[in-house]
């Protein structure tokens, strides 16, 4: 069915061209904006033209936002504009506040829907949440840039759901990949018939393969994006099934959890996201979220950078012996030490008492010195023993706690 617009296949050239445009003007919209004008004060906007000239600026996390929020609200400081410029505010669990525009897909997620197969010739029952959270905003957004009709059905109510999406004749559904399910399977309890709904556009939770065959089975198409209520969509899937496609309106970093360093290519790390939006200018977002880049071009044609999925949380923050042990300190040793090419904390309890051993990959290292050194950065004795590079485990893991609390 094609592609949504020409910037899905562009050259890698023509997209570097596109964001040395762009990012210049985000990143002086995001001079205006109060949190960042101490930290971009000194940055010549004109001089941030690709995805590496970000690598010298400060990386802003996810979990900063509800204190920020609660010192500068209602959206800590990070708008270049002031609430009343905004079309919507939105709130997520922490709180978090968001603001939300009525400009024709704010959140990019058409491309998605499209890549769904959703048309003007379909109807979307919308069952993701309209209240407080922007969720349902979002995808109706999607639905709204690709020309399809939605039914803004929200979440729950399975039962007016099956009915409603036959009474209507319905072909889509919008939400989270467990409650398509839930509906469907209502409708055959009432004994209801489903047979115009053979597509699925999902987000806000895992789709796992069990139930994406079981979808496949009724004879629906189930893809995934991923999406945030701050970012709006970041990377999709699309009939290729091989990884999700970069959001031509974000740039998209694997960094080191805790740290501003890329990880090496194909290895799993944060995923750190700048925001090509002058409304709302987010620069080197971490989103807590690990992933990993999945080398070469989508088998669809699409041309952008590929993720391999969502691997897990960043956010490894523990306690030992009564101190908070945080992904940060693990990159602030690594930094300080260039013998050192990565490093892992391991916990564990030994003899009813909290064991700490901290894992490192280097070629020649004094132990006895890191051992003082790690004593030094994380407030705790530890043990520290060595490994050969390429060794530890790729999962994104800085910290690995393996106490039982059960």
């Amino acid at each position: 069915m094609g592609y949504f617009d020409k910037l899905e296949t562009r050259s890698a050239d023509e997209r570097q061209a596109a964001i040395a445009k762009s990012l210049p003007e985000t990143i002086a919209a995001a001079k205006e904006a109060p949190i960042y004008v101490s930290r971009l004060n000194s940055v010549d906007a004109t001089a941030i033209r690709d995805v590496d000239d970000l690598g010298d600026l400060p990386v802003f996390r996810k979990s900063e936002m509800s204190q920020m929020q609660r010192e500068c609200p209602p959206f800590g400081g990070l708008t270049p504009g002031k609430a009343t410029d905004y079309s919507w505010i939105f709130q997520s669990p922490g709180p978090i506040y968001e603001p939300g525009m009525v400009t024709k897909d704010w959140w990019r997620m058409g491309r998605f829907l499209h890549a769904c197969g959703i048309t003007k010739t379909d109807i979307v029952l919308n069952c993701l949440s309209y209240h407080f959270t922007p969720a349902g905003m979002m995808f109706e957004s999607g639905a709204r840039a690709v020309g399809a009709t939605v039914v803004p059905s929200g979440p729950g109510q399975s039962e007016f759901q099956a009915r409603a999406a036959a009474d209507i004749g319905v072909t889509s559904y919008a939400g989270t990949p467990d409650f398509l399910k839930v509906i469907l399977d209502k409708a055959i309890e009432l004994g209801i018939e489903l047979p115009r709904l053979t597509k699925a556009a999902v987000g806000g939770g895992a789709l796992f393969p069990s139930l994406r065959q079981e979808y496949a089975d009724r004879g629906i198409h189930c893809l995934q994006v991923y999406a945030t209520a701050e970012l709006g969509n970041i990377a999709y899937e699309t009939v290729a099934d091989e990884g999700l496609i970069v959001e031509e309106g974000v740039i998209v970093e694997i960094l080191y959890p805790g740290s501003s360093e890329p990880v090496d290519e194909g290895m799993t790390g944060e995923v750190v996201v700048t925001l090509l939006n002058p409304d709302y200018p987010l620069v080197r977002f971490a989103t807590g979220d690990l992933s990993s880049v999945v080398q070469g071009q989508s088998p669809c044609g699409r041309t952008n950078l590929r993720l391999a999925g969502w691997k897990g949380r960043a956010d490894q923050t523990t306690k030992v012996k009564g101190m908070f042990v945080r992904p940060e300190q693990v990159a602030e040793f690594v930094r300080r030490h260039k013998e050192i090419v990565r490093a892992r904390v391991e916990v564990n309890r030994k003899d009813e008492m909290d064991d700490m051993i901290v894992l490192v990959e280097a070629r020649e290292a004094n132990i006895n010195q890191l051992e003082r050194a790690v004593a030094e950065a994380f407030k705790l004795r530890a043990r520290v023993e060595l490994r050969p590079p390429g060794s530890l485990p790729d999962d994104g893991k800085v910290i690995n706690d393996q106490r039982s609390y059960s």
